[in-house]
């Protein structure tokens, strides 16, 4: 619980509107927070869907014309080598497969150009070259696939290159390779790939070093929107604004009953704690006693005269001690005030214990009451003298009394002895609280 004069003022002026404000804030909180939990932002962003992969395989098939090495119509596919004379004519066979996803890319235009290329080259870099194209052909995918074939005579090839590598003697070295392009056109993209393998001829076998590589790979995007993640610092600071709201309208409600008197004085209290000690301040002390308006006011005397401020926290009283004079505040009342205890009375009884009406009659008389500063220090002795005459004159009045009549004489006796059983000598001291609540 929060010890603070200050906020129980505030709380007990403003108590409910501060507790609405808080309440209103804390739920408000809560719920922005629970939004932005449950409604994350979304954005717009270029997501991949979809991929579309175009493979184009080119593979080798011979037919066997004689019985030799291999039966007489035999066809070798893919071999890794072919003989002139078994072999003579090479078929070249490109196939090319349009996929999206996995699925079968449907309405695609694949074009396949199969092309016998020669090339002159001196030191690594080639200086001539010629391209013979052997097929091309446009066809559109059926079940994502397109073929197309070309056969050539391996004899003829090798015939012109050594013609060229007659020509060419001492300047450079004569090659030939098979190439196979692939051009696509699909809904989403277009592009062309392509790859050539060298043909090795001997003087009596031919045969393709290598293999044919030739893929695309085209990604498919989409604009896609995406929930982001709560936002991990709103969501903490709303959470931690609204438990300070809700915790705030708590403390603020379980002080806002403080009295706003009570809370000001703990906070002058607070303010002025170095002049103030606690102790406790007799009835009897000083000859004269002033009331001030605050406790600001004692204070304010005790930093003029340079001496202490002692709160008696039985009377709740206030006061500064400067020789026979005593300046004091208490929110209970007067000096005399402060030194009884309060007795809650009865109004509902319909007689009043007489007994009660001399004790407090005994006790204002008892001394203990509130003394009035006099006029002058001169005039105290005449008043003392006046004060003994007067006492001497009453006492022999009485004995006259009591002389001249002899009836009444018991009845004022049973009187004196009551009035005797509440005498001043027999009451309890001012500041014995369990002695005046018994009786």
């Amino acid at each position: 619980m929060i010890d603070n004069p200050r906020f129980e003022l505030i709380a007990a002026r403003y108590g409910q509107r501060l507790v609405l404000a808080l309440l209103v804030a804390g739920i408000a909180l809560l719920v922005l927070t629970g939004w932005v939990i449950a409604m994350p932002s979304t954005t717009t962003v270029t997501q991949e869907v979809g991929e579309e992969h175009i493979e184009t395989d080119v593979t080798t098939s011979a037919t066997v014309v004689q019985d030799g090495l291999w039966e007489n119509g035999t066809t070798l596919e893919s071999s890794p080598v072919y003989t002139y004379n078994d072999t003579p004519e090479l078929t070249i066979t490109a196939v090319t497969t349009a996929s999206d996803s996995g699925e079968p890319l449907e309405e695609a235009t694949v074009t396949h150009e199969l092309a016998l290329v020669y090339e002159a080259e001196r030191d690594g870099d080639v200086f001539w070259s010629d391209r013979e194209v052997l097929h091309n052909e446009t066809t559109v995918t059926a079940d994502g696939q397109v073929r197309t074939a070309a056969t050539i005579d391996v004899g003829e090839i090798r015939e012109r290159t050594l013609e060229l590598e007659e020509t060419l003697d001492g300047v450079g070295d004569v090659s030939v390779s098979v190439g196979a392009e692939t051009s696509y056109e699909t809904r989403s993209n277009s592009g062309t790939q392509g790859d050539a393998v060298p043909l090795a001829l001997t003087g009596s076998a031919y045969w393709l070093e290598g293999s044919h590589e030739i893929t695309a790979t085209n990604p498919e995007t989409a604009p896609v929107e995406v929930q982001e993640s709560p936002n991990t610092a709103a969501v903490g600071v709303g959470a931690l604004l609204a438990a300070v709201s809700l915790t705030g309208a708590a403390l603020v409600a379980s002080r806002s009953g403080v009295d706003v008197s009570d809370a000001r004085q703990r906070i002058h209290e607070r303010r002025y704690d170095e002049w103030i000690s606690t102790g406790s301040i007799p009835m009897w002390i000083g000859e004269h006693h002033l009331e001030l308006d605050t406790l600001e006011d004692v204070v304010d005397v005790a930093i003029d005269t340079n001496e202490r401020v002692v709160h008696d926290t039985q009377r709740d009283l206030f006061a500064v001690v400067n020789d026979d004079v005593v300046y004091y505040y208490s929110d209970r009342g007067g000096w005399g005030e402060t030194a009884w205890p309060t007795v809650e009375i009865n109004h509902d009884d319909e007689t009043l214990d007489p007994g009660a009406t001399d004790y407090q009659q005994a006790h204002t008389q008892s001394g203990h009451g509130s003394p009035e500063i006099p006029d002058s220090d001169t005039t105290s002795p005449n008043r003392r003298e006046e004060s003994a005459n007067s006492a001497s004159g009453q006492a022999s009045d009485e004995q006259s009394e009591q002389g001249g009549d002899t009836d009444a004489g018991d009845t004022t006796t049973t009187a004196a002895k009551s009035d005797a059983a509440l005498s001043k000598e027999e009451l309890p001291d001012p500041d014995d609280d369990d002695a005046w609540k018994q009786i």
